[in-house]
């Protein structure tokens, strides 16, 4: 009965690469067993970041188990309009960055729509697609993607069942989801080209993937929700061969796991019991302790009262559970004995060492534990392990250039090579296309201006300039939106920065919804330097714990949190003067996502919803709520 609400098959895997990977061995075998019948393998590929691992692994498997693409024509399901195919960010440049160029695939075979086109000339390119694809039997396998609005290709919300191959307008959501592309959401284009849903739903069989909880919410609308237009992706329940590959954060909404209780027998575990009520009272919009009996039968959980008894003590235990959360003392309160506080009093002052993906993840998602930590005076110290250069727009390097200027002028100091880089920069900035990537002295500059505004932050906290570590992270210094996977560089940089500090407290960025993926591999990095150094047997590693925190695009669900920080109106708006600081990300993030509040907006607001969640659950309302999880390693 696990899958009883589900009506599209469903292959979940815990990580994201194992999903890739299957996913990967899915296509191989298609084209396998076309290629024993002596037919060509007609596949339709999409782009984006969910299939890059995918596309990695096919790689793999043509370098080192053989797998030939010779027989295999590909279309792709969408392209931006207009672009250029040079363009870095249009989706022909993807596809032979990511797996044409490093495969045997005939380029006669390789077919994508062309967002070149004059726009006269789209409808007839359209139908000729179309014809290509009809003439070859159609398409073997179609390889999917799913937007956070459910879309499919680029088929929209409203999009018809029928739709053909066309030119569409993309949705606004849509432009700020893919904004992690290009260097503002101004520059992202307004339309696509993208093979309809009809067309989707002709091929024989069909793989979809997600990864991330980002995109749980609409998998869970396409996968148990009835069938409509507004989500494209939940068409694709009437198709006979279709399987969804998802991790287990894209499958953390289906009621298997949401609502584990409703689908069989389950083992109540603490925090299932947690979790099973805290929802409920959520959904009855009842406080834990005004649960009664007949909330808990009419919310499938009659099984929990037989093992547990009556609804007073099971919400008695769970209201302990959340009220134990909450604490003052993100580093332990000393010289106490609180056998239930989230944190150990001893030792006190404890060594704290904070990791910020990007050098302002500290204070947006953190800041007021960081200024806490601080205050109650245990020895922080940050560590930003990227420079985060990408997101410096080019009219603050030709902001802090004139300064600089100025500043020499001023200071009588001779400014000739201040100057001439100036003049080079202009130059370059003055000629610069959409495509072309910085050059290294541009990306250095972005990077001091980064680092200025960081170390300004830790000053602002009151940490000394000691205690601020800039990693520099090689895997991100690609001089390119899209980032190398972790290195072995990027583990002994950051193996040494534990050993050096040994650190009593771990905060590291737990949220894997960032748009571009950095979180995701400084999250990598740090669990596999604490697993080399626990293996090594480092004495000071069993003293340490790790508690991540999420950054700027989402929260923990509440009943997740295993340690809740209070803050006062004076703490938000301390923390929003800290974020402040970080001038060049204010008014417009260059890589915001599908949120286009700024930083400081989505901090308060999903801080403040964190106090008012813990608040209608029946506990104290505070005017805001930092919250995090202990990862055991």
């Amino acid at each position: 009965m696990i899958d009883a609400f589900e009506k599209i098959p469903v292959n979940i895997y815990p990580t994201y690469q194992e999903g890739a990977k299957a996913a990967a061995q899915k296509i191989a075998e298609t084209i396998r067993e076309k290629e024993a019948a002596g037919q060509p393998c007609v596949l339709g590929l999409a782009t984006g970041a969910t299939p890059k691992a995918m596309y990695a692994e096919l790689v793999r498997l043509h370098r080192e188990e053989g797998l030939s693409f010779k027989h295999v024509i590909s279309f792709n399901l969408d392209e931006y309009y207009p672009i250029e195919p040079e363009a870095y960010q249009s989706y022909y440049s993807f596809m032979h960055r990511h797996l044409f160029s490093h495969i045997d695939i005939d380029p006669k075979n390789i077919h994508i729509p062309d967002g070149s086109l004059p726009k006269e000339e789209i409808k007839a390119h359209c139908l000729e697609y179309e014809a290509q694809i009809e003439a070859l039997g159609g398409i073997d396998l179609q390889v999917l993607g799913i937007g956070g609005n459910g879309h499919i290709g680029f088929n929209e919300p409203g999009s018809s069942i029928y739709s053909r191959t066309r030119l569409i307008n993309l949705e606004n959501s849509t432009r700020l989801a893919n904004a992690y592309e290009w260097p503002n959401i101004s520059q992202v284009p307004r339309l696509a080209v993208t093979v309809g849903i009809s067309v989707i739903l002709q091929a024989k069989k069909i793989i979809l993937m997600a990864w991330g909880t980002g995109k749980a919410a609409v998998v869970r609308q396409s996968v148990e929700d009835q069938m409509t237009e507004a989500v494209p992706a939940s068409l694709l329940q009437q198709h006979p061969d279709t399987v969804f590959f998802l991790d287990e954060g894209a499958a953390s909404n289906l009621t298997r796991y949401r609502s584990p209780w409703l689908t069989g027998d389950i083992q109540w575990t603490p925090k299932m019991i947690k979790k099973a009520v805290v929802n409920m009272a959520l959904q009855r919009n009842k406080p834990v302790l005004s649960l009664t009996d007949t909330d808990y039968m009419e919310s499938g959980l009659s099984d929990l009262l037989v093992e547990l008894g009556d609804a007073y003590e099971v919400n008695l235990q769970v209201f302990y559970m959340l009220r134990d959360s909450i604490t003052g003392w993100p580093g332990g309160k000393p010289n106490a004995v609180i056998p239930a506080h989230p944190e150990r009093s001893e030792p006190y002052p404890k060594r704290v060492l904070l990791f910020s993906p990007h050098p302002d993840d500290d204070i947006i998602s953190m800041g007021g534990t960081f200024q806490r930590l601080h205050d109650q005076g245990h020895q922080v110290h940050v560590a930003y392990q990227t420079s985060g250069n990408i997101a410096v727009t080019d009219e603050f390097v030709t902001r802090f250039l004139d300064f600089a200027v100025g500043f020499e002028e001023i200071a009588g100091i001779d400014n000739t090579r201040s100057q001439q880089i100036l003049g080079d920069v202009q130059t370059y900035l003055s000629q610069k296309k959409q495509s072309s990537m910085d050059t290294e002295q541009i990306r250095a500059i972005k990077g001091l201006i980064r680092r200025g505004e960081a170390r300004a932050t830790c000053r602002y906290v009151g940490i000394p300039d000691e205690q601020i570590h800039f990693q520099n992270l090689p895997f991100y210094e690609t001089g390119t939106i899209e980032k190398k996977p972790m290195g072995e560089q990027d583990v002994q940089l950051t193996v040494e920065l534990l050993r050096q500090v040994k650190p009593h407290q771990v905060f590291c960025a737990g949220d894997l919804a960032d748009p571009h993926g950095t979180h995701k591999v400084c999250l990598e990095v740090v669990l596999e330097a604490l697993r080399r150094i626990k293996e090594a047997g480092d004495e000071w590693i069993g003293n340490c714990w790790l508690w991540l925190y999420k950054g700027a695009w989402q929260e923990w669900d509440i009943h997740e949190i295993e340690m809740a920080i209070p803050m006062s109106p004076d703490q938000v708006r301390k923390k929003r003067y800290g974020i402040f600081i970080h001038q060049s990300q204010k008014d417009m993030v260059p890589f915001q996502g599908s949120d286009a509040r700024e930083f400081w907006q989505r901090a308060e607001e999903r801080n403040a919803a964190t106090a008012a969640e813990y608040a209608r659950l029946g506990l104290t309302q505070y005017a805001a709520m930092e919250a995090f999880v202990r990862w055991q390693f």
